[in-house]
């Protein structure tokens, strides 16, 4: 299923997008697309009889309809930073041993088209895609990257905006080059993990004013999703709702020879994970 919120940023109401391209609405069956639906079999069954049945879902009209976040009342983010061979190689890093790993608090999520805004003072705003996965089950002490998938509850498209000034030159942890304002793009789509057979084999892009700046493959991950989440597992426990960011191929303008083209405002930034759909953010001032 692909599951997705609409409506006013704080309003959103839990709708679906069924197997013709129709924009359904699921206020009549769900209160909203969470942790509390996503640990629910029940409920998730009666999400996909109604998918199922025709007639039963009201068509809603696109036409002016924001799209928000997929996934309402976030626990926490947990990111995975080098996770991709080739991106570790465009920024000198050694690969890593272990999964490095930083946060983002829930705030920073907005839609897939919604404004990105420059932080005041920035000069190194930079762009990451990401494969987000949401987790469905809690997750403590796993033993395996078999069972760390069988956690996932499905997957988004994530745009891990970063600022690297802020992130490796003004000391500290790397939070405060993540955590600025609409730093973290989710979705349009949550798709549930029975539609991504291979999470380990998507394609990755990311445009920015029409140029391709990123093209990789999650085939390229150093630590794959599943090993992510059990790994994750024996650091902390994941709960239902509960976002991992998996890291970005190369591409980033970080990687890129001087002078490194960081975004400003006025910036048009596309991206997509293939079959979890496409963002677009044009960039402001903070």
């Amino acid at each position: 299923m692909k599951l997705l919120r609409v409506g006013t940023a704080g309003a959103e109401r839990p709708a679906l997008l069924d197997r013709d391209g129709t924009l359904r609405d699921l206020t009549g069956i769900v209160p909203d697309i969470d942790g509390d639906l996503l640990a629910d079999a029940s409920a998730l069954a009666r999400v996909r009889a109604a998918a199922d049945a025709p007639g039963v879902l009201p068509a809603l009209d696109p036409a002016g309809l924001r799209v928000g976040p997929p996934l309402g009342s976030i626990g926490k983010i947990v990111c995975i930073g080098l996770n991709y061979h080739d991106h570790a190689a465009e920024t000198g890093a050694a690969v890593p041993a272990e999964p490095i790993l930083f946060f983002k608090a829930p705030d920073t999520v907005v839609g897939p088209e919604d404004t990105v805004l420059v932080p005041r003072g920035s000069r190194k705003t930079d762009w990451e895609v990401e494969l987000a996965v949401v987790i469905g089950r809690t997750a403590r002490y796993l033993d395996s990257a078999e069972e760390g998938l069988a956690h996932v509850a499905g997957y988004a498209t994530a745009h891990d905006v970063s600022e690297r000034e802020f992130q490796i030159e003004r000391g500290g942890t790397w939070d405060k080059g993540k955590n600025c304002e609409t730093f973290n793009p989710l979705g349009p789509w949550l798709v549930t993990a029975d539609e991504v057979p291979d999470p380990q084999a998507l394609p990755l892009r990311l445009w920015v004013n029409g140029e391709l700046k990123q093209n990789g493959t999650t085939a390229d991950q150093i630590f794959p999703v599943g090993e992510v989440v059990r790994y994750l597992s024996h650091f902390m426990t994941l709960y239902p709702g509960d976002v991992i960011n998996t890291g970005t191929p190369a591409g980033v303008a970080m990687g890129q020879p001087d002078p490194k083209p960081y975004l400003k405002a006025g910036d048009v930034v596309e991206l997509e994970v293939e079959g979890l759909g496409r963002q677009r953010q044009e960039l402001k001032g903070a």
